[in-house]
């Protein structure tokens, strides 16, 4: 009779089901399924803060499209992944954390670190539960899995108590399912009545805008949606996270043109994005309020909520797209929106050198904008590239392009601080061979400002561009408590580790500085470039809520 632990049952499914890397922490009473997926070829990227390793695997799930893994210590070790896991939640990307816990036989004593850590994640998941028996953690690995990315994806969590993880059973008790399946996905189509519907609507249109968001990019919809927009001309703005399905210079991507498009179409096609406050629920005055609304989308809970719709089609984005492409053949074409898109890229030529001239200030201390700039004209088209802050969020947002899917990571919709380099230690490990720049906030960065040794430790070179304003958000009237940090030497701070750095103060330097940064990475070192910008320029940008900084 062959004897088998929880521990080795834990790094035999993650095996199988083909995870290359994981996230986490070490301590007990995790150390021992984690020697197990180690053992068996699983990258171990060991970070300085659980709340980082959530948000390294949110990262590397965003760019390989497939879940990503982390795991904490019972306790502490585990409820500090809650921060990473809300903001998987509220960005609906696949997730999986295990969570080492107090033994079974022991609930209720007040033994080491025991508390109720399923109840502590049911808020911040779409799925948690627990292992209760060791022959079932490869059937609950699986479900864990599939879980996250059924229907609209999330993060989820399973609970992994001391004495299941250590328990011994026979191998022939275990019972394994298909665990090379488990990470294929349904991509139901949308009802046939409905996609004719929404051919009829459009047919009728003359001025239809293309909303989309990361739904696209988790469906593997970029090329039919590229198809779409090729053949029938229609203009198209994503969501900050479905940024890249249609490069940012392409001919029907009039960025200046924002605020018009969404004040004048008379139709909405949204596909695979939320109603939210990013596109203002798509509510009056920023957006038309006698438009008609096509809207995709997997969840039908998010059809049967919408605030505002006129042909609701539940289903996978990439699939509807592909059964719109065949149904609107001969019927909707790239002919019938040329004044539509004529108007659109007449605002786009105007308002183009006004932006330029803006980002090309050469004051001091340096503008944000500016430095936006050197970065836009330093990075290349397939560079990863994660923003996290306040204003250098924003000022990015409005200058710097994206040219690929899944190329473009931010503080998301959760607008969740500290991002910034746990995001880029995760895409760097998704994609060695890709060059990764991290564009951060001086505040953001010192939240997780460790993580640069993770990348040091690991060999995963990327670029750090801090923007140091000397606090949390621009205060040009210095009247904001808790706002100022001083000017941190972070260039020193990164010299510590054992990486490039250095410190700039004027707009002429910083491409240089680039240049040097790009070397360093060449030469397998991560490297942080520390640039001194004005503490009184604030970006402008919508105000999402009254409390706004």
């Amino acid at each position: 009779m062959a004897m088998i632990s929880g521990n080795e049952l834990v790094g035999e499914s993650l095996k199988r089901i083909g995870v290359d890397t994981m996230f986490f922490i070490m301590g007990g009473p995790i150390n021992d399924a984690l020697t197990a997926a180690i053992k068996r070829g699983i990258r171990p990227i060991d970070v300085r803060h659980e709340q980082a390793a959530a948000m390294a695997a949110h990262a590397y799930a965003r760019v390989k499209n497939k879940p990503g893994l982390c795991l904490g210590a019972s306790g502490p070790g585990t409820i500090n992944l809650t921060t990473g896991l809300a903001h998987a939640l509220m960005d609906c990307s696949p997730v999986v954390a295990f969570g080492g816990s107090s033994p079974l036989a022991l609930l209720g004593t007040g033994t080491f670190q025991e508390i109720d850590q399923v109840a502590i994640m049911k808020p911040v998941t779409k799925w948690a539960d627990r292992v209760y028996e060791a022959k079932r953690i490869p059937e609950m690995i699986d479900l864990a899995f599939r879980r996250s990315i059924a229907g609209k994806p999330g993060p989820v969590y399973l609970d992994l108590p001391s004495d299941v993880l250590y328990d011994e059973v026979d191998e022939a008790a275990v019972q394994w399912p298909e665990l090379t399946r488990t990470l294929v996905r349904s991509k139901p189509q949308g009802d046939p009545a409905l996609i004719e519907d929404a051919v009829k609507l459009l047919e009728r249109s003359s001025r239809p805008v293309v909303l989309s968001g990361s739904g696209v990019l988790w469906s593997d919809g970029v090329e039919p949606l590229r198809q779409w927009l090729e053949k029938t001309g229609m203009p198209v703005y994503t969501t900050p996270q479905g940024r890249g399905v249609l490069p940012e210079d392409h001919p029907h991507a009039f960025l200046n043109a924002r605020s018009t498009a969404m004040k004048e179409a008379d139709l909405y096609l949204v596909v695979g994005t939320r109603l939210n406050y990013v596109i203002s629920h798509l509510q009056p005055p920023r957006m038309s309020g006698s438009a008609k609304v096509i809207r995709i989308d997997i969840d039908p809970g998010e059809i049967g909520a919408s605030p505002r719709v006129d042909v609701g089609i539940v289903g996978d984005a990439g699939t509807v797209m592909r059964q719109l492409l065949a149904a609107g053949a001969g019927r909707v074409d790239g002919g019938r929106f040329a004044d539509w898109r004529g108007r659109l890229a007449a605002i786009e030529a105007e308002k183009r050198p006004e932006a330029e001239k803006a980002m090309s200030t050469d004051k001091t201390p340096i503008h944000p904008l500016r430095l936006c700039k050197e970065v836009r004209d330093f990075i290349g088209r397939d560079t990863i590239l994660v923003v996290d802050g306040q204003e250098i969020l924003n000022y990015g947002r409005q200058s710097i392009p994206t040219f690929n899917p899944r190329h473009r990571l931010n503080s998301g919709t959760f607008g969740t601080m500290g991002v910034g380099m746990p995001m880029g230690v995760g895409a760097k490990a998704a994609f060695p061979d890709k060059e990764v720049v991290v564009l951060h906030g001086d505040g953001s960065f010192g939240l997780n400002a460790m993580e640069l040794d993770t990348a040091a430790r690991h060999k995963l070179p990327m670029i750090v561009v801090v923007s140091l304003n000397g606090g949390w958000t621009a205060d040009p009237r210095h009247e904001k408590p808790g706002r100022d940090l001083g000017y941190t030497r972070f260039d020193l701070f990164a010299q510590s580790l054992g990486c490039h750095g250095e410190q700039v103060e004027k707009p002429e330097d910083i491409r240089p500085a680039l240049e040097r940064a790009k070397q360093a990475i060449r030469n397998g070192k991560p490297a942080l470039v520390n640039v001194v910008t004005d503490f009184a320029a604030r970006s402008v940008t919508i105000r999402f809520t009254k409390t706004a900084t």
